[in-house]
């Protein structure tokens, strides 16, 4: 009975005392100023704006000019009039995830969009935009995660807490890619961010890709790529805050993002419309403040949860030293790299073994497994730089042992690296196989 009565108090203290209104004064494209509201409106604040047909749009200000907010808004601006009132919120940005969250698909306002029941209350709020834990605070990384995936288990081998990027470009396999971790690791719960996905593959990835096995231990964020900017970084940051959620409760998870770039996208077209200089191809400051704010939130905790981190990059025209790119690739923990050539040659994940890095090896195996991985990539290597001259039919048998080696072992080692989506390899058996291909001798860690 105490408990119910507090919670009552608890609502009732939010119920705000006064209401205030300011007064539409300008639109211009997608950035609404406010007058009348000096002193009552902060940076990140709410106010939702009345239009025709009694239509209510929630907007987020993002800066001041001449007494007045700037605000942009989660949606269309369509019906609103010089002079419509604008009522300023005075709650925060809050969620109250719960366990039962789990299986469902939510929008940037934690509304479901998967056609079921309203999402249960849970009674503890979580802001959506909270800091990362203090560094000092946080422990250490954990022991392995098994991915599920052959060639990221043993060459890219990703640590509870690591944080690692996916670089690659338009139809190169992400998803796919994304889908298997969701449904072949070993992660307690999965949170699983579509940042300006396009509308049409959405179902496609939850049903298909995704499936009731991988679902029933997921919480996906869909922000379509056709909603607004607002809408697309706040699906960002309520990813992250769903993963916090998961992770206080004692949990590792798994948080997959695709994609990060997306999320750079829209934080660059709000500050362009706040009136910020473009930088770096066309990118604003805050583009680069912002993206260590959000990846940073992933990691390990302050307690004995983790969060996996692993945001998708999408490589604008391939080139892999693009603002964005280089920017993720020093704030993460490694890269993982799809490349287009290799998704040409038909095999998949199309991962580049030679120009992806884990930043946790080889300190987290063992000197076995770490000699193994060493002679496949020094193979790899050598095939590679060779390459040309053995299509070219240039090279001679017997000028090179290592060459000769890297030939006969390219091809089951391409056979080893590349996997079907719906095979499951594990992490001690990736070890095992590896050894089997290159006909060494190897035994388990356990």
């Amino acid at each position: 009975m105490s408990t119910l009565l507090e919670h009552l108090i608890t609502d009732l203290s939010r119920i705000p005392d006064r209401r205030i209104f300011g007064r539409v004064a300008a639109v211009q494209g997608m950035l609404v100023e406010i007058e009348g509201v000096e002193g009552h409106l902060s940076i990140g604040d709410r106010c939702v704006l009345s239009a025709r047909r009694n239509k209510q749009i929630i907007c987020e200000v993002i800066g001041f000019r001449d007494h007045r907010a700037l605000a942009m808004p989660y949606g269309a601006l369509e019906g609103v009039a010089l002079g419509a009132r604008a009522e300023v919120l005075n709650s925060e940005p809050v969620l109250h995830p719960t366990e039962d969250w789990l299986g469902r698909v939510i929008n940037a306002f934690a509304e479901p969009v998967d056609g079921k029941d309203p999402l249960p209350v849970g009674e503890t709020p979580y802001p959506i935009r909270s800091a990362p834990p203090a560094a000092h605070t946080r422990r250490r990384l954990g022991g392995k995660i098994d991915l599920g995936v052959r060639c990221l288990n043993t060459f890219t081998t990703c640590c509870r807490g690591q944080r690692m990027g996916i670089f690659a470009g338009s139809g190169v396999g992400k998803s796919v890619l994304m889908a298997m971790m969701a449904r072949f690791s070993e992660a307690e719960v999965i949170v699983i961010g579509l940042i300006g996905e396009r509308g049409r593959e959405v179902q496609e990835f939850i049903q298909d890709e995704l499936g009731e096995e991988g679902l029933a231990r997921s919480v996906v964020v869909v922000a379509t790529s056709d909603e607004s900017a607002l809408m697309r970084r706040e699906a960002a940051h309520v990813t992250l805050t769903v993963a916090e959620y998961f992770r206080d409760q004692g949990k590792d998870v798994l948080c997959l993002m695709d994609s990060v770039t997306r999320f750079a996208m829209a934080q660059r077209e709000i500050g362009l419309s706040a009136g910020e200089p473009p930088a770096t191809k066309g990118y604003t400051p805050t583009v680069f403040a912002e993206l260590p704010r959000l990846l940073e939130r992933a990691g390990p905790g302050p307690d004995i949860g983790t969060i996996t981190g692993l945001f998708t990059v999408l490589v604008e025209g391939d080139d892999h030293n693009e603002p964005i790119s280089d920017a993720v690739r020093g704030i993460l923990d490694g890269h993982i790299v799809l490349d287009r050539t290799i998704a040409h040659r038909n095999r998949f994940p199309a991962v580049n073994i030679l120009r992806s890095v884990s930043r946790t090896m080889p300190d987290c195996n063992t000197q076995e497994q770490t000699r193994l991985v060493n002679r496949a990539r020094q193979l790899l290597a050598s095939y590679d730089d060779m390459a040309e001259l053995i299509r070219l039919g240039a090279y001679r048998k017997g000028s090179d042992q290592l060459v000769d080696e890297a030939i006969a072992y390219y091809q089951p080692l391409e056979g080893f690296i590349g996997q079907g989506k719906n095979e499951l390899t594990s992490l001690e058996q990736g070890y095992t196989d590896l050894a089997a291909v290159l006909n060494e001798s190897y035994e388990t860690a356990g």
